[in-house]
Protein backbone atom coordinates (compact mmCIF):
# COMPACT_ATOMS: atom_id res chain seq x y z
CA UNK A 1 0.00 0.00 0.00
CA UNK A 2 1.96 3.50 -1.12
CA UNK A 3 2.41 5.68 1.86
CA UNK A 4 -0.75 8.87 1.51
CA UNK A 5 2.35 11.46 0.49
CA UNK A 6 3.19 9.00 -2.50
CA UNK A 7 -0.46 8.11 -3.21
CA UNK A 8 -1.36 11.89 -3.69
CA UNK A 9 1.43 12.32 -5.38
CA UNK A 10 0.24 9.81 -8.20
CA UNK A 11 -3.21 10.52 -8.49
CA UNK A 12 -3.00 14.44 -9.38
CA UNK A 13 -1.10 13.47 -11.69
CA UNK A 14 -3.84 10.90 -13.46
CA UNK A 15 -6.35 12.74 -15.62
CA UNK A 16 -10.05 12.92 -14.73
CA UNK A 17 -12.10 11.62 -17.19
CA UNK A 18 -14.25 13.70 -18.80
CA UNK A 19 -12.39 16.93 -17.62
CA UNK A 20 -12.24 19.80 -19.88
CA UNK A 21 -10.88 23.47 -19.56
CA UNK A 22 -7.95 25.02 -18.55
CA UNK A 23 -6.81 22.84 -15.69
CA UNK A 24 -2.75 22.93 -15.02
CA UNK A 25 -2.57 26.66 -15.98
CA UNK A 26 -2.29 30.01 -14.37
CA UNK A 27 -3.78 30.51 -11.27
CA UNK A 28 -5.80 26.83 -11.02
CA UNK A 29 -4.13 24.31 -9.22
CA UNK A 30 -5.24 21.33 -7.03
CA UNK A 31 -6.14 21.25 -2.82
CA UNK A 32 -5.36 18.56 -0.70
CA UNK A 33 -6.85 18.51 2.83
CA UNK A 34 -7.16 16.70 5.80
CA UNK A 35 -10.20 15.04 7.51
CA UNK A 36 -10.19 13.20 10.80
CA UNK A 37 -13.41 11.82 9.98
CA UNK A 38 -14.23 9.81 6.78
CA UNK A 39 -16.97 11.46 4.43
CA UNK A 40 -18.32 7.97 3.51
CA UNK A 41 -21.75 8.84 2.43
CA UNK A 42 -21.95 12.38 1.23
CA UNK A 43 -25.05 12.46 0.17
CA UNK A 44 -27.36 15.51 1.74
CA UNK A 45 -31.03 15.63 3.04
CA UNK A 46 -32.52 11.85 1.92
CA UNK A 47 -29.25 10.59 4.86
CA UNK A 48 -28.21 11.81 8.44
CA UNK A 49 -24.87 13.42 7.90
CA UNK A 50 -21.68 14.25 9.99
CA UNK A 51 -19.58 17.06 9.55
CA UNK A 52 -17.31 15.09 7.15
CA UNK A 53 -20.45 14.23 5.01
CA UNK A 54 -22.05 17.57 5.18
CA UNK A 55 -18.39 19.40 4.25
CA UNK A 56 -18.34 16.89 1.26
CA UNK A 57 -22.14 17.70 0.09
CA UNK A 58 -21.21 21.22 -0.43
CA UNK A 59 -19.14 21.29 -2.70
CA UNK A 60 -21.22 18.26 -4.88
CA UNK A 61 -24.87 19.95 -3.80
CA UNK A 62 -25.85 23.27 -3.99
CA UNK A 63 -28.97 24.91 -1.59
CA UNK A 64 -31.95 27.03 -3.63
CA UNK A 65 -30.51 29.92 -1.48
CA UNK A 66 -27.60 30.13 1.32
CA UNK A 67 -27.29 32.54 4.24
CA UNK A 68 -25.67 36.16 3.14
CA UNK A 69 -21.91 37.23 4.98
CA UNK A 70 -23.70 38.23 7.79
CA UNK A 71 -25.67 34.45 8.25
CA UNK A 72 -28.89 36.17 9.24
CA UNK A 73 -31.52 33.54 9.79
CA UNK A 74 -34.77 35.84 9.43
CA UNK A 75 -33.46 38.76 6.41
CA UNK A 76 -34.15 36.52 3.37
CA UNK A 77 -33.18 39.56 1.40
CA UNK A 78 -29.67 38.97 2.38
CA UNK A 79 -29.45 35.41 1.78
CA UNK A 80 -27.15 34.68 -1.65
CA UNK A 81 -28.97 32.84 -5.00
CA UNK A 82 -27.78 29.35 -5.83
CA UNK A 83 -30.16 27.05 -7.35
CA UNK A 84 -33.23 29.79 -7.08
CA UNK A 85 -31.90 33.09 -8.89
CA UNK A 86 -34.57 34.60 -7.20
CA UNK A 87 -37.47 34.11 -4.79
CA UNK A 88 -40.87 36.44 -3.69
CA UNK A 89 -43.66 35.99 -0.95
CA UNK A 90 -47.37 35.72 -2.13
CA UNK A 91 -48.53 36.34 1.62
CA UNK A 92 -47.21 35.10 4.88
CA UNK A 93 -47.02 31.29 4.84
CA UNK A 94 -46.20 31.18 1.18
CA UNK A 95 -42.32 31.06 -1.04
CA UNK A 96 -42.23 30.99 -4.27
CA UNK A 97 -38.67 29.70 -5.94
CA UNK A 98 -37.82 30.45 -9.73
CA UNK A 99 -34.92 28.24 -10.01
CA UNK A 100 -31.99 29.33 -12.53
CA UNK A 101 -32.51 27.62 -16.03
CA UNK A 102 -28.61 27.35 -15.97
CA UNK A 103 -28.55 24.84 -13.31
CA UNK A 104 -27.60 21.49 -14.16
CA UNK A 105 -26.61 18.26 -13.23
CA UNK A 106 -23.35 16.65 -13.64
CA UNK A 107 -24.78 14.44 -16.03
CA UNK A 108 -26.39 17.04 -18.04
CA UNK A 109 -29.53 16.93 -17.25
CA UNK A 110 -31.40 20.14 -16.02
CA UNK A 111 -31.68 21.11 -12.80
CA UNK A 112 -35.96 21.24 -12.06
CA UNK A 113 -38.90 21.66 -10.22
CA UNK A 114 -39.58 18.47 -10.06
CA UNK A 115 -36.18 17.79 -8.49
CA UNK A 116 -36.77 20.01 -5.36
CA UNK A 117 -40.23 18.84 -4.87
CA UNK A 118 -39.51 15.42 -4.70
CA UNK A 119 -35.95 16.49 -2.14
CA UNK A 120 -38.69 17.98 0.32
CA UNK A 121 -41.30 14.84 0.06
CA UNK A 122 -38.42 12.47 0.76
CA UNK A 123 -36.87 14.08 3.23
CA UNK A 124 -40.59 14.70 5.13
CA UNK A 125 -41.38 11.10 4.60
CA UNK A 126 -41.36 8.75 7.54
CA UNK A 127 -38.17 6.69 7.80
CA UNK A 128 -36.48 8.76 5.46
CA UNK A 129 -34.21 11.64 7.45
CA UNK A 130 -36.30 12.43 11.02
CA UNK A 131 -34.09 15.18 12.08
CA UNK A 132 -34.63 17.33 9.04
CA UNK A 133 -38.36 16.67 8.90
CA UNK A 134 -38.66 17.53 12.64
CA UNK A 135 -36.71 20.91 11.42
CA UNK A 136 -39.44 21.09 8.76
CA UNK A 137 -42.66 20.40 10.73
CA UNK A 138 -44.28 23.50 9.48
CA UNK A 139 -43.48 22.75 6.52
CA UNK A 140 -47.47 21.96 4.38
CA UNK A 141 -46.77 21.26 1.05
CA UNK A 142 -43.78 22.03 -1.34
CA UNK A 143 -45.75 22.10 -5.05
CA UNK A 144 -44.00 22.56 -8.97
CA UNK A 145 -46.10 25.06 -10.70
CA UNK A 146 -43.71 24.83 -13.59
CA UNK A 147 -40.15 23.31 -14.57
CA UNK A 148 -38.53 26.35 -13.05
CA UNK A 149 -40.81 27.09 -10.45
CA UNK A 150 -41.27 26.08 -6.90
CA UNK A 151 -43.83 26.60 -4.04
CA UNK A 152 -43.29 25.98 -0.49
CA UNK A 153 -46.56 26.29 1.80
CA UNK A 154 -45.75 26.31 5.41
CA UNK A 155 -48.24 26.42 8.39
CA UNK A 156 -47.03 28.87 10.30
CA UNK A 157 -45.92 32.42 9.83
CA UNK A 158 -42.25 32.67 12.07
CA UNK A 159 -38.96 34.97 11.58
CA UNK A 160 -36.95 32.16 9.98
CA UNK A 161 -39.10 30.39 7.42
CA UNK A 162 -37.21 31.60 4.65
CA UNK A 163 -34.04 30.01 6.30
CA UNK A 164 -35.70 27.02 6.69
CA UNK A 165 -37.00 26.75 3.24
CA UNK A 166 -33.57 26.99 2.25
CA UNK A 167 -31.14 25.16 4.19
CA UNK A 168 -32.59 22.13 5.57
CA UNK A 169 -32.85 20.68 2.07
CA UNK A 170 -30.38 20.15 -0.96
CA UNK A 171 -31.98 19.06 -3.90
CA UNK A 172 -31.24 15.41 -5.40
CA UNK A 173 -31.79 14.16 -8.82
CA UNK A 174 -35.06 12.57 -9.13
CA UNK A 175 -34.73 11.13 -12.17
CA UNK A 176 -31.45 8.93 -10.70
CA UNK A 177 -32.93 8.40 -7.04
CA UNK A 178 -37.16 8.56 -7.43
CA UNK A 179 -36.89 4.53 -7.49
CA UNK A 180 -34.73 4.12 -4.48
CA UNK A 181 -36.66 2.69 -1.82
CA UNK A 182 -36.37 4.96 1.06
CA UNK A 183 -34.46 1.69 3.22
CA UNK A 184 -32.06 0.55 0.09
CA UNK A 185 -30.87 4.38 -0.23
CA UNK A 186 -27.90 3.68 2.30
CA UNK A 187 -26.46 1.48 -0.06
CA UNK A 188 -27.63 2.71 -3.26
CA UNK A 189 -24.82 3.22 -6.22
CA UNK A 190 -25.95 6.57 -6.28
CA UNK A 191 -24.72 7.00 -2.43
CA UNK A 192 -21.25 5.00 -3.58
CA UNK A 193 -20.87 7.18 -6.97
CA UNK A 194 -23.54 10.74 -6.12
CA UNK A 195 -24.24 12.64 -9.02
CA UNK A 196 -24.67 16.44 -7.83
CA UNK A 197 -25.46 19.99 -8.93
CA UNK A 198 -22.54 22.19 -7.58
CA UNK A 199 -18.50 23.36 -8.53
CA UNK A 200 -17.17 20.09 -7.89
CA UNK A 201 -18.32 16.28 -8.87
CA UNK A 202 -17.35 12.89 -7.62
CA UNK A 203 -14.26 11.04 -8.93
CA UNK A 204 -13.78 8.36 -6.63
CA UNK A 205 -13.49 7.35 -3.02
CA UNK A 206 -10.75 4.81 -1.46
CA UNK A 207 -12.22 3.44 2.06
CA UNK A 208 -9.94 4.68 4.78
CA UNK A 209 -7.77 6.56 3.01
CA UNK A 210 -9.24 9.48 0.61
CA UNK A 211 -11.78 11.17 -1.19
CA UNK A 212 -11.30 12.73 -4.78
CA UNK A 213 -13.26 15.39 -6.53
CA UNK A 214 -12.92 17.32 -9.84
CA UNK A 215 -14.00 20.54 -10.74
CA UNK A 216 -16.89 20.82 -12.85
CA UNK A 217 -15.71 23.61 -15.32
CA UNK A 218 -19.49 24.32 -17.01
CA UNK A 219 -20.46 24.89 -12.95
CA UNK A 220 -23.44 27.58 -13.91
CA UNK A 221 -21.86 30.43 -11.28
CA UNK A 222 -18.25 30.28 -12.32
CA UNK A 223 -15.47 27.75 -13.04
CA UNK A 224 -13.38 26.79 -10.33
CA UNK A 225 -10.22 27.61 -10.05
CA UNK A 226 -9.33 24.58 -8.02
CA UNK A 227 -9.54 21.60 -10.39
CA UNK A 228 -8.80 18.75 -8.59
CA UNK A 229 -9.67 18.43 -4.85
CA UNK A 230 -8.19 15.16 -2.33
CA UNK A 231 -9.70 14.30 0.96
CA UNK A 232 -6.94 12.45 3.34
CA UNK A 233 -8.55 11.00 5.79
CA UNK A 234 -6.02 10.54 9.10
CA UNK A 235 -7.61 9.88 12.65
CA UNK A 236 -4.82 10.24 14.32
CA UNK A 237 -3.70 13.85 15.40
CA UNK A 238 0.11 13.42 15.37
CA UNK A 239 -0.53 12.36 12.17
CA UNK A 240 -2.75 14.88 10.99
CA UNK A 241 -0.33 18.01 11.63
CA UNK A 242 2.72 15.61 10.45
CA UNK A 243 0.75 15.49 7.26
CA UNK A 244 0.65 19.09 6.49
CA UNK A 245 4.38 19.87 8.01
CA UNK A 246 5.15 17.39 5.16
CA UNK A 247 3.88 18.90 2.47
CA UNK A 248 1.28 16.24 1.64
CA UNK A 249 -1.78 18.37 2.48
CA UNK A 250 -2.57 22.18 2.23
CA UNK A 251 -5.00 22.35 4.76
CA UNK A 252 -6.14 21.18 7.96
CA UNK A 253 -8.96 22.83 10.04
CA UNK A 254 -8.51 21.57 13.53
CA UNK A 255 -4.90 22.71 14.53
CA UNK A 256 -4.76 22.04 18.21
CA UNK A 257 -4.85 25.51 19.63
CA UNK A 258 -2.18 25.22 22.44
CA UNK A 259 0.30 23.03 21.17
CA UNK A 260 -0.31 22.81 17.69
CA UNK A 261 0.95 26.53 16.19
CA UNK A 262 3.96 26.31 18.10
CA UNK A 263 4.99 23.00 15.64
CA UNK A 264 4.86 25.00 12.60
CA UNK A 265 8.18 26.71 11.35
CA UNK A 266 8.90 30.24 11.20
CA UNK A 267 9.69 29.91 7.38
CA UNK A 268 6.77 27.62 6.66
CA UNK A 269 4.22 28.61 4.02
CA UNK A 270 1.34 27.44 5.76
CA UNK A 271 -0.35 29.93 7.45
CA UNK A 272 -2.78 29.89 10.43
CA UNK A 273 -6.34 31.69 10.86
CA UNK A 274 -8.70 32.15 13.23
CA UNK A 275 -11.63 30.42 11.87
CA UNK A 276 -15.21 31.15 13.69
CA UNK A 277 -17.31 28.03 13.89
CA UNK A 278 -20.63 26.15 15.33
CA UNK A 279 -19.03 24.20 17.04
CA UNK A 280 -19.75 23.53 20.99
CA UNK A 281 -18.07 20.64 22.96
CA UNK A 282 -20.12 19.24 25.82
CA UNK A 283 -20.45 16.47 28.29
CA UNK A 284 -23.72 14.40 27.28
CA UNK A 285 -25.55 12.83 30.32
CA UNK A 286 -27.52 9.52 29.16
CA UNK A 287 -30.45 9.43 31.24
CA UNK A 288 -31.67 6.05 30.09
CA UNK A 289 -29.52 2.75 31.25
CA UNK A 290 -26.02 2.05 29.30
CA UNK A 291 -27.61 0.51 26.04
CA UNK A 292 -31.16 -0.26 27.25
CA UNK A 293 -33.15 3.25 26.60
CA UNK A 294 -36.22 1.40 28.35
CA UNK A 295 -35.19 2.01 31.91
CA UNK A 296 -33.77 4.83 33.42
CA UNK A 297 -29.87 5.24 34.10
CA UNK A 298 -29.10 3.82 37.10
CA UNK A 299 -27.23 7.03 38.32
CA UNK A 300 -27.93 10.07 35.79
CA UNK A 301 -31.62 9.82 35.38
CA UNK A 302 -31.05 11.74 39.13
CA UNK A 303 -30.74 15.69 38.16
CA UNK A 304 -28.94 16.41 41.64
CA UNK A 305 -26.25 13.64 40.54
CA UNK A 306 -25.75 15.61 37.03
CA UNK A 307 -25.82 18.94 38.57
CA UNK A 308 -23.02 17.76 41.17
CA UNK A 309 -20.72 16.32 38.20
CA UNK A 310 -21.34 19.78 36.55
CA UNK A 311 -20.26 21.47 39.70
CA UNK A 312 -17.29 19.94 40.21
CA UNK A 313 -15.78 20.93 36.84
CA UNK A 314 -13.55 23.42 36.34
CA UNK A 315 -14.44 24.38 32.98
CA UNK A 316 -12.49 28.12 32.83
CA UNK A 317 -9.27 26.05 33.33
CA UNK A 318 -10.16 23.10 31.05
CA UNK A 319 -11.24 25.48 28.26
CA UNK A 320 -8.49 27.83 28.99
CA UNK A 321 -5.67 25.30 28.68
CA UNK A 322 -6.96 23.40 26.20
CA UNK A 323 -8.33 26.17 23.57
CA UNK A 324 -6.23 29.22 25.00
CA UNK A 325 -7.79 32.37 22.94
CA UNK A 326 -9.64 29.92 20.56
CA UNK A 327 -12.80 29.15 22.77
CA UNK A 328 -15.10 30.49 25.48
CA UNK A 329 -17.14 28.56 27.86
CA UNK A 330 -20.64 27.42 26.64
CA UNK A 331 -23.78 27.73 28.81
CA UNK A 332 -25.90 25.74 26.53
CA UNK A 333 -26.06 24.25 23.47
CA UNK A 334 -25.39 27.60 21.48
CA UNK A 335 -22.64 28.39 19.96
CA UNK A 336 -20.52 32.29 19.13
CA UNK A 337 -21.57 32.94 16.28
CA UNK A 338 -25.70 32.59 16.63
CA UNK A 339 -27.18 35.57 17.22
CA UNK A 340 -28.89 33.87 20.73
CA UNK A 341 -25.29 33.39 22.48
CA UNK A 342 -25.89 36.70 24.46
CA UNK A 343 -29.21 35.78 25.44
CA UNK A 344 -27.95 32.73 27.35
CA UNK A 345 -27.90 33.21 30.98
CA UNK A 346 -24.62 32.22 32.48
CA UNK A 347 -24.04 28.54 33.47
CA UNK A 348 -23.20 26.78 37.33
CA UNK A 349 -19.92 27.97 39.41
CA UNK A 350 -17.10 25.50 39.97
CA UNK A 351 -18.32 24.74 43.21
CA UNK A 352 -16.61 21.37 44.18
CA UNK A 353 -17.92 21.77 48.15
CA UNK A 354 -21.56 22.22 46.97
CA UNK A 355 -21.17 19.07 44.48
CA UNK A 356 -20.20 17.20 47.46
CA UNK A 357 -22.59 18.37 49.91
CA UNK A 358 -25.43 17.48 47.28
CA UNK A 359 -24.21 14.06 46.74
CA UNK A 360 -24.14 13.69 50.48
CA UNK A 361 -27.60 14.74 50.74
CA UNK A 362 -28.85 12.23 47.85
CA UNK A 363 -27.15 9.24 50.14
CA UNK A 364 -23.80 8.65 47.98
CA UNK A 365 -20.80 8.13 50.47
CA UNK A 366 -17.55 6.43 51.00
CA UNK A 367 -18.30 3.66 52.74
CA UNK A 368 -15.29 1.15 52.44
CA UNK A 369 -12.60 4.21 51.90
CA UNK A 370 -11.52 3.62 48.36
CA UNK A 371 -12.13 7.04 47.96
CA UNK A 372 -15.10 6.59 45.41
CA UNK A 373 -18.60 6.73 46.72
CA UNK A 374 -20.90 4.22 46.78
CA UNK A 375 -24.92 3.93 47.28
CA UNK A 376 -26.48 0.66 47.92
CA UNK A 377 -23.24 -1.51 47.15
CA UNK A 378 -22.56 0.29 44.13
CA UNK A 379 -19.55 2.49 43.36
CA UNK A 380 -20.27 5.78 41.80
CA UNK A 381 -18.26 5.13 38.52
CA UNK A 382 -18.85 6.18 35.25
CA UNK A 383 -17.52 5.57 31.69
CA UNK A 384 -16.64 8.50 29.56
CA UNK A 385 -16.62 7.54 25.55
CA UNK A 386 -14.75 9.27 23.01
CA UNK A 387 -13.87 9.70 20.16
CA UNK A 388 -9.48 8.87 19.79
CA UNK A 389 -8.99 11.27 16.93
CA UNK A 390 -9.91 14.49 18.87
CA UNK A 391 -7.16 15.91 19.99
CA UNK A 392 -8.82 18.63 22.57
CA UNK A 393 -11.12 16.06 23.84
CA UNK A 394 -8.32 13.48 24.59
CA UNK A 395 -6.50 16.45 26.44
CA UNK A 396 -9.85 17.47 28.17
CA UNK A 397 -10.81 13.73 29.29
CA UNK A 398 -7.89 13.29 31.98
CA UNK A 399 -8.46 16.50 33.69
CA UNK A 400 -12.29 16.07 34.11
CA UNK A 401 -11.53 12.49 35.16
CA UNK A 402 -9.11 14.19 38.35
CA UNK A 403 -11.33 16.65 38.89
CA UNK A 404 -14.39 14.10 39.75
CA UNK A 405 -11.93 11.88 41.53
CA UNK A 406 -11.44 14.90 44.27
CA UNK A 407 -15.43 14.78 44.56
CA UNK A 408 -15.16 10.77 45.11
CA UNK A 409 -16.86 10.71 41.37
CA UNK A 410 -14.93 7.78 38.97
CA UNK A 411 -14.25 8.00 35.86
CA UNK A 412 -13.21 5.30 33.34
CA UNK A 413 -12.16 6.96 30.19
CA UNK A 414 -13.11 4.72 26.99
CA UNK A 415 -10.95 5.82 24.11
CA UNK A 416 -12.69 4.79 21.00
CA UNK A 417 -11.62 4.91 16.93
CA UNK A 418 -14.37 7.33 15.09
CA UNK A 419 -17.04 4.96 14.08
CA UNK A 420 -16.93 2.66 16.96
CA UNK A 421 -17.45 5.80 19.13
CA UNK A 422 -20.34 7.14 16.69
CA UNK A 423 -22.26 3.94 16.53
CA UNK A 424 -21.69 3.19 20.78
CA UNK A 425 -23.05 6.99 21.05
CA UNK A 426 -26.21 6.17 18.72
CA UNK A 427 -27.08 2.76 20.60
CA UNK A 428 -27.03 4.52 24.22
CA UNK A 429 -23.68 3.23 24.96
CA UNK A 430 -22.52 5.24 27.29
CA UNK A 431 -22.71 6.97 30.72
CA UNK A 432 -21.35 10.34 29.68
CA UNK A 433 -20.40 10.59 25.94
CA UNK A 434 -17.97 13.89 25.15
CA UNK A 435 -19.94 15.18 22.20
CA UNK A 436 -18.91 17.89 19.65
CA UNK A 437 -21.61 19.50 17.93
CA UNK A 438 -21.75 21.32 14.95
CA UNK A 439 -25.06 23.56 14.82
CA UNK A 440 -26.90 25.19 12.30
CA UNK A 441 -26.46 28.75 11.47
CA UNK A 442 -30.47 28.92 13.56
CA UNK A 443 -30.72 28.55 16.92
CA UNK A 444 -33.60 26.65 16.33
CA UNK A 445 -31.45 23.24 15.32
CA UNK A 446 -31.78 22.67 18.78
CA UNK A 447 -34.47 20.82 18.67
CA UNK A 448 -33.03 18.04 17.08
CA UNK A 449 -30.72 17.07 20.01
CA UNK A 450 -32.55 18.96 23.18
CA UNK A 451 -36.34 17.68 22.48
CA UNK A 452 -38.72 15.08 23.32
CA UNK A 453 -39.06 15.18 19.46
CA UNK A 454 -35.41 14.37 19.07
CA UNK A 455 -35.38 11.46 20.99
CA UNK A 456 -35.67 9.43 17.61
CA UNK A 457 -32.60 11.25 16.21
CA UNK A 458 -29.80 12.69 17.19
CA UNK A 459 -30.80 13.03 20.49
CA UNK A 460 -29.01 10.57 22.14
CA UNK A 461 -28.91 11.14 25.53
CA UNK A 462 -32.69 11.13 25.48
CA UNK A 463 -33.51 14.27 27.25
CA UNK A 464 -37.30 14.80 27.59
CA UNK A 465 -38.65 17.71 29.28
CA UNK A 466 -42.19 18.91 27.76
CA UNK A 467 -41.78 22.17 29.59
CA UNK A 468 -38.52 23.09 27.64
CA UNK A 469 -40.33 22.27 24.66
CA UNK A 470 -42.58 24.20 24.87
CA UNK A 471 -40.41 27.30 25.59
CA UNK A 472 -38.39 26.25 22.98
CA UNK A 473 -41.33 26.08 20.67
CA UNK A 474 -42.56 29.63 21.24
CA UNK A 475 -38.68 31.31 20.97
CA UNK A 476 -38.28 29.18 17.42
CA UNK A 477 -42.08 30.04 16.24
CA UNK A 478 -42.03 33.83 17.41
CA UNK A 479 -43.27 36.50 14.76
CA UNK A 480 -40.47 38.80 15.98
CA UNK A 481 -37.11 38.55 17.58
CA UNK A 482 -38.07 36.96 20.55
CA UNK A 483 -35.34 37.66 23.29
CA UNK A 484 -37.38 36.65 25.66
CA UNK A 485 -38.51 33.71 25.22
CA UNK A 486 -35.05 32.57 24.18
CA UNK A 487 -33.78 33.26 27.48
CA UNK A 488 -36.63 31.82 29.18
CA UNK A 489 -36.21 28.44 27.47
CA UNK A 490 -32.24 28.42 27.68
CA UNK A 491 -32.68 28.74 31.34
CA UNK A 492 -34.91 26.14 32.07
CA UNK A 493 -32.90 24.14 29.81
CA UNK A 494 -29.64 24.66 31.72
CA UNK A 495 -32.09 23.88 35.73
CA UNK A 496 -32.01 20.24 34.28
CA UNK A 497 -28.18 19.73 33.74
CA UNK A 498 -28.85 17.76 30.20
CA UNK A 499 -24.88 18.23 29.77
CA UNK A 500 -21.56 19.72 31.74
CA UNK A 501 -21.78 22.20 28.08
CA UNK A 502 -17.53 23.37 28.05
CA UNK A 503 -16.71 25.16 24.92
CA UNK A 504 -17.92 27.15 21.90
CA UNK A 505 -14.63 27.51 19.88
CA UNK A 506 -12.83 28.40 16.79
CA UNK A 507 -10.80 26.64 14.43
CA UNK A 508 -7.38 26.91 13.80
CA UNK A 509 -6.90 26.41 9.84
CA UNK A 510 -3.87 26.44 8.78
CA UNK A 511 -3.83 26.70 4.70
CA UNK A 512 -0.94 26.68 2.43
CA UNK A 513 -0.02 30.33 2.05
CA UNK A 514 0.02 29.57 -2.24
CA UNK A 515 -3.75 30.15 -2.10
CA UNK A 516 -5.53 33.55 -2.81
CA UNK A 517 -8.95 34.53 -2.33
CA UNK A 518 -9.44 32.41 0.79
CA UNK A 519 -12.55 32.90 2.48
CA UNK A 520 -14.36 30.24 4.97
CA UNK A 521 -17.85 30.33 6.10
CA UNK A 522 -18.47 29.47 9.43
CA UNK A 523 -21.26 27.00 8.73
CA UNK A 524 -18.92 25.24 6.35
CA UNK A 525 -15.04 26.35 5.39
CA UNK A 526 -14.75 24.68 2.34
CA UNK A 527 -17.92 25.39 0.33
CA UNK A 528 -16.49 28.39 -1.41
CA UNK A 529 -13.33 26.50 -2.59
CA UNK A 530 -14.42 27.19 -5.84
CA UNK A 531 -13.63 30.30 -5.48
CA UNK A 532 -9.94 30.30 -4.09
CA UNK A 533 -7.01 30.44 -6.68
CA UNK A 534 -3.09 29.61 -6.75
CA UNK A 535 -0.44 32.47 -7.01
CA UNK A 536 1.07 31.20 -10.76
CA UNK A 537 4.51 32.48 -9.12
CA UNK A 538 3.56 29.92 -6.26
CA UNK A 539 2.52 27.21 -7.99
CA UNK A 540 3.55 23.39 -6.93
CA UNK A 541 4.03 20.36 -9.00
CA UNK A 542 0.69 19.21 -7.73
CA UNK A 543 -1.05 22.17 -9.25
CA UNK A 544 -0.01 20.90 -12.71
CA UNK A 545 3.45 21.95 -13.50
CA UNK A 546 5.01 25.61 -13.60
CA UNK A 547 7.51 27.05 -10.62
CA UNK A 548 7.82 24.96 -7.57
CA UNK A 549 7.28 27.54 -4.70
CA UNK A 550 7.08 27.50 -1.16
Amino acid sequence: MLPQRMLVAALLLVPVPGAQGPQGTGDHGALVFIMGQEPASPVPTALQSSKANADISDLLFLRLARPGPGLSVADEKTFEPQLARSWRRRDSLTLVFELDPRAKWHDGTPVTARDVVWTFDRTRAPGADPQRALLLRYLASATAETDRRVVLTFRRAYSAQFFDATYHVQPLPAHLVDSIPIGRFAASQFVRQPVGNGPYRWVRREPGRLVELAADPAFFLGAPKLDRVVVLVARDPEAQINLLLDGTADAYEAIPPVWGPPRIPRNSPIRLLAAPSFSVAYLLFNQRAYGDRSKPHPVLSDPAVRRAVTLAIDRATLVRSTFGAYAQIAEAPVAGPQWTSSLVPKGPPFDPAAARALLRERGWADRDGDGTLDKDGVPLALRLNLPSTSAPRLTIAPQVQEQLRHVGIRIDIVRLDGPVWAERRNKGEFDIDFSSATLDPSPSGIVQSWTCAGRSGSNVGQYCNPAVDSLLDRAIYSTRRGDAEWRAAYAALQRDYPAVFLASSSSVFAIHSRFRGVTLRPESYYADIWRWSVDPARRIARDGGGARGR
